[in-house]
Order: structure tokens, then sequence, then C-alpha cells
């Protein structure tokens, strides 16, 4: 078996090359790239697998966010390959959902298959400090809204002795946001992984306060750290913490505030049952081989099955 990896990047010859010499397309993420690539794997006899991010199958409209608020060719053309794909892999059963209702799909080729995680890479390390935290990669005001980091430094505000750590904004949404911020907040541009690592094992608590998320990344990894985490109750969020931690509605600082305070008061096992969630539940090796499955089972198909 062969098989090739798109992104939006690639070229339209680099791409039927390829495809001519390939037995299945891996294409990350739904849209314009993804629609050329379905369409020519089906005129080729090939199989196309489609991986859901969660942008391509949202529809926010009051902040603009998502595939489905924009022009009704990319929303056409993300139908077209959601529609056509041989296998589409949600990260959430709650992507699924979405894809049903924004894209207008009937579902049949949906399938759940979790992002897994690296439990040695991520491990905890150290004593813990009684500082709450939050990673969000960014620079634009909508990034702000969508990964709840606003909502993130108002929470700061009730609790005022705590150490509150923002990670990864940049640019006009971080001076943004240090306007609004208490002198407790304190911000952290791009940083290595390495010292993601360290962050996360330094840190009691992680927060992850989005409008929308498929099942986060640094969520999981601060789990795996020991991180106790704080969350709302949001797509894949709950997902990912279970009963380990405290979940919260969005856009609501007094309550995260209040579950934050609870959270540093806990003096029981949350932050090592939060990593034996992520370590049993949501293993890179889970991951892996429900691609090697998904993708022998297509093959093994032919050009007439698949669905």
């Amino acid at each position: 078996m062969k098989a090739i990896n798109f992104s939006s990047s690639e070229s339209a010859t680099r791409l039927l090359r390829a495809m001519m010499d390939c037995d299945l397309a891996v294409i990350w993420f739904a849209g314009g790239h993804a629609a050329a690539t379905v369409l020519l794997a089906k005129l080729l006899g090939k199989k196309s697998i489609i991986v859901v991010g969660g942008f391509d199958v949202a529809c926010i409209p009051e902040i603009n966010y998502g595939r489905f608020t924009q022009s009704w060719t990319r929303r056409l053309l993300t139908k077209l390959a959601l529609r056509h794909a041989d296998r589409v892999l949600v990260v959430d059963p709650s992507l699924k959902d979405d894809a049903i209702k924004n894209a207008g799909v009937n579902g049949h080729n949906i399938e759940y298959l979790p992002t897994g995680f690296n439990s040695l890479e991520f491990h905890p390390q150290g004593e813990k400090e009684p500082q709450v935290l939050t990673v969000a990669m960014g620079e634009s005001w909508e990034r702000v809204q969508i990964k709840g980091i606003d909502v993130f430094v108002e929470s700061a505000k009730h609790l005022p002795q705590i150490c509150f750590r923002v990670v990864g904004i940049d640019g006009e949404a971080l001076l943004r946001l240090k306007e609004m911020a208490p002198e407790n907040v304190q911000f952290t541009g791009h940083i290595s992984q390495d010292e993601l690592i360290r962050s996360y094992q330094r840190a009691m608590i992680y927060c992850q306060l989005s409008m929308r998320e498929g099942l986060p990344n640094a969520l999981c990894e601060a789990m795996l750290c020991e991180c106790i985490p704080v969350g709302t109750d949001r797509n894949g969020i709950p997902t990912a913490i279970g009963d380990t931690g405290f979940i919260v509605p969005y856009g609501e600082p007094v309550a995260a505030a209040e579950a934050i305070r609870k959270a540093l008061q806990d003096r029981g096992d949350r932050g090592s049952r939060a990593r034996e969630r992520i370590v049993e539940l949501f293993p890179e090796k889970r991951r892996e081989d429900g691609l090697i499955r998904t993708m022998n089972e297509l093959i093994k198909a032919g050009p007439d099955g698949g669905h």
C-alpha cells in the first residue's frame, strides 16, 4: 500500500503525479484542496481520507469563524469533499454532528478517531506551583475569543493572589489582552517545546476555556503532566477531562474562577488521574492502529467499496 498525505499548499501538478502513483490520499482538513483531491481520486479509482480539524465544519457567524461562514464557493467545495471522501475522520464525535448540521451530509462515511498523545514526552516532573496556565497560538482577537483567553484573563481578577499565565498569544491580540489584564496575569509569547513541557510540569491547573475545540492538544498534554484540568462544556473538552477536573459554562469568568479555586484547594489525586485518563483513552498507538486499519479496509474494498 502506498499513501500520500496532502495539505492545501500542494500544487495541482504535484497532486496529479502523486495520485497516479498511490493507492490512497490522506487529506488534512476539508476545503477546496480536499475537494480537488477527493474528486481526482474518484476519477483515478483511488481512495481518500479527510482528517477534520474543527474549523472546516464550524459555523459561528457572530465572530465570522468556520468554513461555513465563508463564501458560497468555499462552503460548496467543503460539502463536496465531506460527501465524497471514502472516510472522514473526526477527533471528537461533536465534529461529526457539526458536519451533518452545517454541511448537510448524512455522515455515513464519518468515523471517530481521536488524536493520540505521547505520554513519555509529556510527563510530570518536580513540584507543582500554585499557578494557572493556558496555551493558545495566535495574533487575532478572533483566536483569543475561540480559545477563551479573554475569559481566562477576566477570571484572574477574581483570584488576585494567584499567578495566571498565558502562553502563545502575540501581536495586536496580546496588546489588547494586556490592557484588560490584572497584575497577576503573566504573558509569554511563543516558546520552545521543551519550555512548553516545563510550563505544564510547573503549573498546578490548566485551563481550556474555549468557545470551541476538537480534542484539544494542549489540554491533553497538560493532563499528561498532571495538571488539574478546568474546561468549558464545549465539544471535545469534556471528552478529555471526564471526571478528573472541573467543567464550566463557556463565557463565565466567575464560574471559571470558582472552579480554579476548588482545583487549587484539591488535596486528592486529580492530577494523577488526569494523566491516567489520557494514557488510557488517547495513546498514540490507538490513533496509529486506527489509521492503519482504515487505510487497509479501504484498499481491500477496492474501487467500488469503502463506505
